[in-house]
Order: structure tokens, then sequence, then C-alpha cells
């Protein structure tokens, strides 16, 4: 039987012109996220299980991760996101990091879940992270960069929507306006979560079976819909107005209004998934009709650090991942085109040892350069280099040699001229420059 030619369900080959997409994608991050003051840090790939037990969530660690006992009988897992390993990493080091903190990686990364448009097995996901501050100026920082990473893409703020929440003031609708013990507030909240992939009856129903008899027939599911209603903050009945949690959410909404945010947006059925989180999330909603969805998102998760028996650290993040980005910047025609980092196709027409000074020479100047096989046609060089996506090709023979000059043909633009080589190797000096730019 021969061997499939497929990746592994849920994951991707990157073949070259896939390899510059994420390269863009990873450079145009990486610069926004330094300007802000970022450093970066990495970590390896396998951890214990039990990092993830502790506080990542149950559906994760049971139903979407890849988890074995190694040779030495140790449980560990392929991480399925950044956030514990990098609270481990501080907490390693508590004592000797300056802080405040500012963090961020892109790791490679394994959740065992239905593969669907921008939701893979494997992929790779921004991770910010900022640790050491307790007021809302980390949750401001970290949203402003979110926002910088779309607009350096070139995305208006009318093509996505810049939602806040906090979980503080859930636990606050859900155990004191609701009355709901733990258990029970705990799997609700886990149902908003989930509220906008399903009808409203089928919300009711499944909210119907998480709460007492009493309960429901108090019409605690109907003032549950009535709160997850609500789109402003003055719409909110008495006994939560004046919650602590609506004056942060407020603040937050107006610093990032008077910072030039005017697409953030309080959504009260805003949850994020992870148990982790313990005050302020935040997601970015694509606006456009045929990728509604939202591309990332994070918040604040101050007990994280404090689980490996240190003092807490007051701590706020967020991911983003590179199948969501790549999905959005083709919805809102934001890709540029991307040409083969081969700047230069060489098409001998005389023995390779005659060609090797002038190859190396271009690659001294810092020219990328492929060479083609002696003994092919012309035609079938050319051929070759617009196969390749390579923009130039140089053509060596024993004339050019002799003459010193050389046919350098544009295959983009169809056209052609000859020239001296360091004529050339300027003009493509040049055309790396403006391409870049």
């Amino acid at each position: 039987m021969a061997l499939s030619t497929q990746p592994y369900k849920g994951a991707r080959d990157f073949y070259p012109e896939d390899k510059r997409l994420q390269n863009y994608l990873f450079n145009s991050i990486r610069t926004t996220v330094r300007r802000f003051g970022y450093e970066e840090y990495d970590a390896p790939i396998l951890e214990s299980l039990d990092l993830y037990l502790a506080k990542t969530g149950e559906e994760i660690v049971n139903e979407q991760t890849y988890s074995f006992e190694d040779r030495g009988g140790r449980k560990v897992v392929i991480r399925p996101e950044m956030t514990p390993t990098v609270s481990r990493m501080v907490a390693a080091k508590r004592q000797e990091l300056a802080y405040p903190l500012r963090w961020f990686s892109i790791p490679n990364l394994w959740r065992y879940e239905r593969p669907q448009r921008g939701r893979l097995r494997e992929h790779w996901q921004l991770n910010v992270d900022v640790f050491g501050i307790d007021t809302t100026q980390a949750e401001q920082e970290v949203i402003m960069l979110a926002n910088q990473i779309y607009q350096d893409f070139g995305a208006k703020s009318s093509m996505y929507d810049i939602k806040v929440n906090s979980r503080k003031l859930m636990d606050a609708v859900l155990r004191d306006y609701l009355a709901l013990d733990e258990v029970e507030a705990h799997s609700i909240s886990k149902l908003i979560d989930r509220m906008h992939k399903m009808d409203v009856p089928t919300f009711i129903a499944q909210a119907d079976t998480l709460i007492a008899p009493s309960k429901r027939e108090q019409g605690t599911v109907e003032k549950l819909l009535d709160i997850l209603s609500v789109k402003r903050f003055s719409a909110l009945p008495e006994a939560l107005a004046h919650n602590d949690s609506v004056a942060a959410l407020q603040q937050l909404v107006s610093d990032l209004q008077a910072a030039g945010l005017k697409n953030v947006v309080f959504d009260i059925t805003l949850m994020r998934g992870f148990d982790y989180y313990t005050d302020i999330v935040f997601e970015i909603f694509d606006t456009h009709p045929d990728n509604n969805r939202a591309m990332m998102g994070g918040g604040r998760y101050d007990g994280l650090v404090g689980l490996f028996g240190v003092e807490p650290v007051p701590t706020v993040g967020f991911g983003l991942g590179d199948a969501t980005l790549a999905n959005f910047l083709e919805t809102h025609h934001l890709l540029p085109e991307l040409p083969s980092e081969t700047q230069l196709y060489i098409a001998p027409l005389v023995a390779a040892q005659q060609v090797q000074p002038l190859v190396a020479e271009l690659r001294e100047h810092g020219v990328t350069v492929a060479e083609g096989v002696y003994g092919k046609k012309l035609g079938d060089h050319l051929k070759t280099a617009d196969k390749k996506g390579v923009t130039f090709a140089l053509i060596v023979g024993e004339k050019e040699l002799e003459s010193e000059q050389f046919t350098l043909k544009n295959l983009v633009e169809g056209t052609e001229q000859t020239a001296s080589i360091a004529r050339i190797i300027s003009q493509l000096q040049d055309y790396r420059t403006h391409a870049i730019d």
C-alpha cells in the first residue's frame, strides 16, 4: 500500500510559498511587539501534564491535549497553550526578574479538536504577557498593542470590534444576582462561552439542565437571558451597576477611546474559556460577514504564578493565532504579493566554473542567487526561474563574460536590460530596499 502524501489531520505542510507568508506575518508581529518594549522568550514543547491539570480547564486537559506517558513514567503533554508555561518560567525566577516584565513568544501549539477554518490541531500563536501591573494600565497597554498589530497590517478600525468584559462582573451576575452555587455558576459560565454557537431555545434548554429545579421555577434562566442582552453599562440592573468591576471596565473603555480606539465595546456575553482568568477579559472580533469570529483573546490572570508556591504576580496577556490572522487578512484583501526570497536566477550558458566568480560577487553584495544547471536551453532556464517565482534572471554566456555586459530579465514585468555587474548589483539592492519598504 502506498504511503499517504497528506500531513497529519489538522496540521499543515509549509511549502516555500506558505513559509513566506508565515515569515511575513511573524516578522510584522515581532516588529510591532518589540516597539512596545516586549522581549521574546521560548520554552520546551513538552510540559508536565500537572501544569495543565492545575488551572487550564477540564475541556482542554481531558479532550484536547496530546498527552502520554514517557519512557520514564512521567505524564507529559504537548503544550496546547503557552500561558501556564510562561507562568512557570516567571515563578522559577520570581525574585530575580525586574518588573514589570514584558514578554512575548510565537510558539508551536497542539490541540486535539475538530479542524475547521481558523482552528487547527497544530498552529502557531503569538502570546503577549505583562507581569507586575495591578491596574488597568496593563489591559490598556496590551489591547493597544493588539490593535496596533492589525493596524500595521493595514487594517482599519471598521473591520473589527474590540470586546471587553469582566469575569468579576460575571461572578457577581451568576453567584450574587442569580444566586447560583459554585457548580451551577461554573457550568453556566461555560455555557455562556458557547452561546453564540447555538440558537436561543437550545441555550435555554441547556441552561435549564444546569440549575436546580427550584431556581428554574423562580425564573432564573429568564433573568440570565435579560442580563445577557445588556449592551451598555447604563442598562445593568441596580444590583450590579455599582459593582467595582463595572467601574474598572468603564475606566478601561474610556481610556482606550481617549487613546483613539473608537471600536471598543462592552460585551457581557464574553467569557473566555480558560478557568485561570480572574478579572477583565477581551477579544478582537472580525466584523466581516464572511469571517464573523473572534481572532484573538486574553485577559487578566493574577493567580497562575502563585500556583508554583511563590508570591502571586498580577498578569495580563493575550494569544493571537496565525491561522485566524491569515484568514482575517485574506478576507479583507490585506495580504500582499510575496515573491520568492531568491532575487536572481542565473541562466548559465557556460560551464559552472566560469560562472562561479560572478555568483560569488553577487552573493558578497547581498544578492540572493540560485544557479541554474549548465546544459539546459535558455528558454528552459527562464521557465524554471518563472515557475520558482524568481523576479530576475541573469543570462551568463561567453559573450557576456567577455564583454562584461550582462542581460538582466525582469520576469514579472517582461522587460530586460544590459548592464555591468556593478550596475546590476546596485539595481537589485535598490529593488530589494523598495520591496521591503
